[in-house]
């Protein structure tokens, strides 16, 4: 295990692949660790140096019940950076993720090559108020199989449920059964939650000047596909790529063409 002991916390990530290549920071959603990049860190390690880590409160990271702001965790992700001594990187975040990248790329744009934002999004529109309110109350109330069998419901597409049940089933067990696959105290999972509902990058986003690659899933009913078209149009010079049939977690639904398009997007940045 490496640990970074940083901002009153122990930093857990690992990292794969050589580190004469291209480097690469994966950043993870909601669930917080490392671990939701697993079919991309196959791919990635080829030919990138890949850094995962896990969020504050998550994972092998401390569980600590403060910090918990998207501006928090932008600087837990600089700090690893800073002692890595990589030089500016390759962003890779996917939901909150994509979040705390909108914070590394305009406050420590030293640090960030290109960004990728993945299912995310600059603020809450009113469909994601409603679903985390609820959401909100799930993470408070309910038990953790439960609660993550209610989870895949948003994050993975009909289509793709419907293909692969076993598959979502084994990704709930997982999730529900292993204290490295997501929070597992319900205050974390609040306030995690509410962390993400406080998140609004508008008064910022136009300031963000990285070449910026953003994706999204058409059948996405988590983060849905006019957050995306809305950072689209707010950073200048971004693209948009969509996949058809596909939820919230396109990095698992489609592996092969998720990479297949940061790959072609990394290697047009000199």
């Amino acid at each position: 295990m490496t640990i970074l002991r940083t901002q009153g916390i122990d930093q857990f990530y690992e990292t794969f692949g050589d580190i004469n290549n291209p480097a690469v920071l994966l950043v993870s959603g909601l669930g917080g660790t490392n671990k939701s990049w697993t079919a991309q860190i196959k791919r990635f390690e080829k030919d990138y140096y890949v850094i995962a880590p896990d969020h504050r409160g998550t994972g092998y990271s401390t569980h600590t019940t403060e910090g918990h702001t998207i501006q928090q965790l932008a600087l837990d992700m600089e700090d690893l950076l800073d002692d890595l001594k990589l030089g500016p990187v390759h962003v890779v975040g996917a939901s909150t993720g994509g979040a705390i990248a909108q914070y590394m790329a305009v406050d420590r744009p030293d640090q960030v090559k290109s960004l990728t934002l993945s299912s995310t999004f600059i603020k809450f529109d009113p469909w994601m108020t409603r679903e985390f309110k609820l959401r909100r109350k799930m993470a408070a109330e309910w038990d953790r199989e439960t609660l993550l069998a209610a989870y895949s419901q948003y994050l993975f597409s009909p289509k793709f449920t419907n293909e692969n049940p076993d598959f979502v089933q084994s990704w709930i067990d997982m999730a529900a059964g292993n204290n490295a696959s997501g929070p597992n105290d319900a205050e974390i999972g609040v306030k995690r939650i509410d962390m993400i509902a406080n998140h609004d990058f508008t008064d910022r986003i136009q300031e963000i000047k990285q070449p910026t690659l953003i994706l999204c899933g058409e059948a996405n009913a988590c983060t849905d596909l006019q957050n995306s078209e809305k950072l689209h149009a707010a950073i200048k010079g971004s693209r948009l790529k969509t996949f058809p049939g596909c939820g919230e977690l396109i990095e698992t639904e489609v592996p092969d063409q998720y990479f297949a398009a940061i790959d072609q997007f990394i290697s047009t940045q000199a």
